[in-house]
């Protein structure tokens, strides 16, 4: 063992250095007769993510206990110790072994970390202190967080067939509601947080956190990319999460925490990361202060509008690795069953507008757990599922990113027989692995007492079908839809679900302008989004509301077929 040396710094003190799960490297001045713990309350002061998350210290593959002194571990000037996040609680089964349990699996991963950084950045005992504090972080000043070529390459940690993102540990902020309010002259959706006290926030509904000084209110809201960036720009950037217009009080957020859904651990900390910054209609590129699993955080910013950009490489086409959810919801006014299945990056503000669109079409969410293996952007995957399982339009599925005020892609997923359990995948056809499962059971399903529909037809879905003829419906000349459209306006007018899909194609079919989209989506309630639309149609005449009248057949036919037989 070597023996105690002194520095410069002061008597008994010394060096070390402590690689943590940020890609950091941070070199710590410390005496042999303090505790692991005090030791881990100066890396808080080093870097946000300790400071954020509970972890663990090891040093010569052990883990070390907060009460012991580092004298006590034999740790000496210039020694390499591994803090480690805590992990999910998920079960891991490394090849060839069995379980790996609880209490042990932190232990597995730091092995297997410090395995990889040991033979990649790997410092001598003889190598020399820093000889002066320039080379040291001082405690309370967050180092620049610029991943070096130093960085140890975690995207060698960890095979994607095994699926365990385990590096990418999303961190735990306080939560605050946020109010909505809806701007009536555009189709968007306000948000306004109050932040109480000094601290860290999340918004619960979009992920964006702050870090403020004081109490403060912030009002934000989403835009879409494709409005600020220039086609040449979206050729060689690739928006990497939500872009937010925020709105704040000068002087008091320090930091913001910008939501991105790239897999850090399998694409590496040396892919060019930048924040956009529009001011003027200019966009300008700042590298973020600290780049986090999930998240880009900007010391004392400026704000207009902020978001995440992924400088795009020629050579990574389609190999672009993101954290996905896989959302699934049954329609309750369909034939039994009837699955809507979306593949989305992990975007808090896109799974918001799925839910409020499934929401208006009348389905409930069907809670299942997302892909344990980052997914591909470009890649299409494969929708597979046992039970005489009919999955339309198609099979497969683009996994791409799209603004939260897009419609979103999904497959409709309609099951025969709900008794029996259903096992739903997914399968990346580059490769045919398969990413993603789940076990669909009886009693996830919520039987309700519909009328069957007529032989050879099934309920269609929002955006994902070809026309097809409303049960009772079949046969009806087409002209009569305006005439069915005004005898029942009263109905319609309470009892029509999926505006936006239907204004949609109203608009695909040059009935509607966007003008008089937004001016329908606008309002505040369904009922009186349905009512704006009838009195559109009717001032546009009988041939708009045969259109109307078309798309409900495709849309809901079991109401026109309800309205048909009530009348």
């Amino acid at each position: 063992m070597a023996a105690w040396q002194p520095s410069a710094e002061g008597p008994g003190k010394f060096h070390i250095f402590v690689h943590t799960t940020s890609w950091k490297k941070l070199t710590v001045l410390v005496s042999p007769d303090q505790t692991v713990q005090e030791l881990i309350d100066k890396l808080k002061d080093l870097d946000i993510t300790v400071r954020l998350a509970k972890g663990k210290l090891f040093y010569r593959n052990k883990q070390l206990e907060g009460k012991k002194t580092l004298r006590h571990y034999g740790i000496t000037p210039n020694s390499v110790l591994y803090y480690i996040q805590s992990f999910p609680d998920v079960l891991v089964q490394p090849a060839g072994s069995g379980t790996i349990e609880s209490a042990t699996r932190d232990l597995f991963f730091a092995l297997r970390w410090m395995k990889v950084s040991d033979s990649s950045d790997k410092v001598s005992e003889s190598t020399e202190a820093p000889r002066s504090s320039e080379q040291t972080h001082s405690l309370g000043a967050p180092p620049p967080m610029v991943p070096t070529q130093e960085t140890p390459h975690w995207q060698n940690l960890g095979s994607r067939s095994q699926g365990h993102c385990w590096v990418c540990q999303e961190p735990s902020f306080p939560e605050v509601t946020p109010t909505i309010t809806q701007v009536s002259s555009k189709n968007r959706l306000k948000y306004q947080a109050h932040l109480p006290r000094e601290g860290i926030y999340q918004c619960s509904i979009t992920g964006l956190a702050f870090e403020v000084k004081s109490a403060v209110t912030v009002t934000y809201w989403n835009t879409r990319w494709t409005r600020h960036l220039s086609e040449d720009e979206q050729d060689t950037l690739m928006p990497a999460g939500p872009l937010f217009h925020i709105k704040v009080q000068a002087g008091v957020v320090q930091k913001v925490f910008l939501p991105h859904f790239i897999c850090l651990a399998e694409c590496g900390a040396d892919r060019p990361c930048f924040i956009a910054h529009f001011e003027y209609e200019m966009m300008t590129l700042e590298t973020p202060t600290l780049l986090m699993p999930f998240y880009a955080v900007l010391d004392n910013p400026s704000f207009s509008l902020l978001g995440v950009l992924w400088r795009k490489m020629r050579s990574s086409f389609g190999s672009v690795p993101v954290h996905s959810l896989v959302l699934l919801f049954q329609q309750l006014s369909a034939a039994n069953t009837t699955l809507h299945l979306y593949l989305i990056p992990n975007d808090k503000s896109v799974k918001q507008a799925i839910i409020e669109q499934e929401t208006d079409w009348n389905s409930k969410v069907i809670p299942k757990p997302p892909p344990l293996t980052p997914l591909f952007l470009g890649c299409v995957y494969r929708v597979a599922g046992t039970n005489s399982v009919e999955i339309t339009p198609d099979e497969h599925l683009t996994f791409c990113y799209r603004s939260p005020k897009k419609q979103q892609l999904f497959v409709e997923i309609y099951i025969k027989n709900v008794e029996e359990d259903t096992e739903l995948s997914i399968t990346n056809t580059r490769d045919n692995v398969r990413v993603w499962k789940t076990l669909l059971r009886s009693g996830d399903i919520r039987l309700t007492p519909q009328k069957p529909p007529p032989h050879g037809c099934h309920t269609p879905s929002g955006g994902c079908r070809t026309a097809a003829s409303a049960p009772g419906t079949a046969g009806i000349p087409a002209g009569t839809g305006a005439a069915f459209v005004k005898k029942n306006k009263t109905e319609l007018c309470s009892r029509m679900a999926q505006v936006p899909s239907i204004v949609l194609h109203l608009q695909d079919a040059n009935v509607i302008n966007k003008d008089e989209e937004e001016e329908v989506l606008s309002q505040d309630t369904r009922q009186r989004k349905n009512r704006v639309l009838l009195e559109l149609l009717e001032r546009k005449g009988p041939e708009a509301q045969e259109q109307l009248y078309q798309i409900l057949r495709d849309k809901d036919p079991y109401l026109i077929a309800d309205l048909e037989k009530s009348s």
